[in-house]
C-alpha cells in the first residue's frame, strides 16, 4: 500500500495490470465510508471518477504518485453526481489534453454544458483504444440511478469499472477482496435504498454479466475479485425481489 496523504488517509493500489484504486476513507455515515477512483495507465491514461470537488487535491495527489497528472486524457463519469464529477472541471485544467469521457445521454443533458471541454460521448457497446487495452462503455441507465448512467470495462484486464453498484460502508482497507460483498453492500443499500428499481433492472444486469468481469472496481468500499457475472446476477435476483 502507498499512502499519499497521512492527514486524510488516501492511498493508492494496483488491483490489475494498470489499473490503480485511490481510495480515501471518510465518517459521513456511522461505521465509516470511502470514496474511490480509478486510474488506467496506458498510453492515453483514464481517471473514473473525480470524487467531489473539495477532495480534488487529495486525487491528484494521489494520481501524482503514479503518473504526472498532466498527462491524463480522458476523466471518465458512470452518471452526474458530485463525487463521479464534481472536481471534473480543475482535472480539464490540470491536464491539458484531458476529455470528459460518458454516455450519450449525459454528454448531451449535462456534462457538455458544465465540463469546459466538450466530452467524449460513447454509445452503448462502443469501445475505445486507451493503447495495449482498450475499454468498452456501457449503458446501464437507472442502475442504479441516473437516467445516463453506464459503466466501463476494461477489455485486457477483464476489470469492470462499476460506479454504485456495491456500495459497502466501512473504509474499504482490504482493497482487493474474494470474499462476499454483496450481503454488506445489500446491508448499506437496504435502510436508505438508492437504486431506481427499473422495470428492466433483469436485462440490465444480464448486460453487465454477460462481460464476464473477473475484477468488480467498485466507487464505495473494497474492490472484488471472482466470478464477476454470478456476483452481479445474484445482485439481479435480489433487486427483482425487493
Amino acid at each position: 500500500m502507498s499512502v499519499t496523504n497521512a492527514s486524510a488517509g488516501t492511498n493508492v493500489h494496483e488491483i490489475a495490470d494498470g489499473v490503480y484504486r485511490i481510495n480515501t476513507p471518510v465518517d459521513i455515515v456511522p461505521g465509516g465510508f470511502s470514496f474511490n477512483q480509478y486510474l488506467i495507465v496506458d498510453e492515453q491514461p483514464l481517471l473514473f471518477h473525480t470524487g467531489p470537488r473539495k477532495m480534488f487535491p487529495l486525487v491528484r495527489e494521489a494520481v501524482a504518485s503514479i503518473m504526472p497528472a498532466s498527462q491524463l486524457r480522458f476523466i471518465a463519469l458512470s452518471h452526474f453526481e458530485a463525487d463521479e464529477c464534481g472536481s471534473l472541471n480543475e482535472w480539464l485544467a490540470a491536464a491539458p489534453h484531458a476529455v470528459p469521457l460518458c454516455s450519450q445521454v449525459a454528454a448531451m443533458v449535462s456534462v457538455n454544458d458544465f465540463a469546459d471541454r466538450p466530452a467524449h460521448a460513447m454509445a452503448d457497446g462502443a469501445e475505445l483504444s486507451l493503447g495495449k487495452r482498450s475499454v468498452k462503455w456501457l449503458d446501464a441507465p437507472h442502475l442504479p440511478h441516473g437516467w445516463e448512467t453506464g459503466f466501463l470495462m476494461d477489455t485486457h484486464t477483464l476489470t469492470m469499472f462499476c460506479g454504485d453498484l456495491f456500495t459497502q460502508g466501512g473504509t474499504g482497507a482490504d482493497v482487493l477482496t474474494s470474499d462476499d460483498i454483496l450481503e454488506h453492500s445489500e446491508a448499506f443499500r437496504k435502510p436508505m435504498d438508492y437504486f431506481s428499481h427499473s422495470t428492466n433492472t433483469r436485462q440490465l444486469i444480464e448486460h453487465l454479466a454477460a462481460e464476464a468481469p473477473w475484477t468488480l472496481a467498485c466507487m464505495h468500499g473494497n474492490a472484488w475479485s471472482g466470478d464477476g457475472a454470478r456476483l452481479l446476477r445474484a445482485l439481479g435476483e435480489r433487486l427483482v425481489g425487493s
